[in-house]
């Protein structure tokens, strides 16, 4: 099948795709009714409030989703992965968005209309079964971050959003270095923490040599003791 844009051949023929078992009718169904977004760091996707037209997939770059709580205080809920969907919740109760997203980096999405994967779910068992399953991890990730974000220490906290980093964006070429640049705000937010907090809490894992920091960059130098450190909160 001829793609009229690579990015949308990405979202449906990458090796991760839960797209990539559709019939050529249906692919060709969601390409007629995919529209490609690019968006500069610091620009919002969408945001909450507004109303939503589908599903995200994620091409390339990083993106956060989070929402602003009390006192106007900012909650990350998911950091966002190349190939990866978002906003299931659109599937099944259309309205507006219930969070926001902004690009962590320049990003270029797909955003992919509700109604195409409503009548594909209707008549394609597999495609549901798999749809299914990344609902269901994303609300067992959603279940854990509840418990870690209530009981860990800040310690504990801020140590697993470093690991989570690592997981989701990889390391650099010397499989130290955390491939993603988070402004220590994002880090503070994700971790359900003052930025004070986490400047400080960085500061002292860097002093006991389980971390290093220049600019932007984290360097893991002691991944087991992190994950120990993670573990017991």
């Amino acid at each position: 099948m001829q793609y009229p844009d690579p990015n949308i051949e990405f979202c449906l023929e990458n090796p991760n795709s839960v797209f990539k078992g559709l019939q050529i009718r249906d692919k060709e169904s969601v390409t007629r009714n995919c529209s490609v977004i690019h968006v500069n760091r610091g620009e919002f996707i969408y945001s909450e409030g507004e109303k939503a037209k589908g599903i995200i997939c994620l091409v390339s770059g990083k993106f956060k989703i989070f929402r602003i709580g009390v006192g106007g205080r900012e909650q990350i809920l998911k950091l966002v992965r190349p190939s990866e969907l978002t906003g299931f919740r659109n599937i099944f109760h259309p309205s507006e968005w219930i969070d926001s997203a902004v690009a962590i980096e320049d990003s270029v999405v797909c955003m992919i209309d509700r109604n195409v994967i409503v009548n594909i779910l209707k008549t394609n068992t597999d495609f549901s079964f798999k749809m299914m399953k990344l609902i269901s991890d994303e609300l067992t990730f959603a279940n854990e971050r509840i418990v870690s974000l209530t009981q860990k220490h800040v310690r504990g906290r801020l140590v697993e959003t470093l690991l989570m980093l690592s997981e989701i964006y990889g390391m650099e070429s010397d499989g130290k270095t955390i491939n993603a640049s988070l402004s220590r705000d994002d880090l503070a937010h994700h971790s359900n923490m003052t930025t004070s907090n986490a400047i400080r809490t960085l500061s002292n894992l860097a002093t006991e040599g389980k971390i290093a920091i220049k600019r932007k960059k984290i360097t893991l130098l002691d991944i087991p003791a992190l994950e120990i450190i993670s573990k017991v909160g």
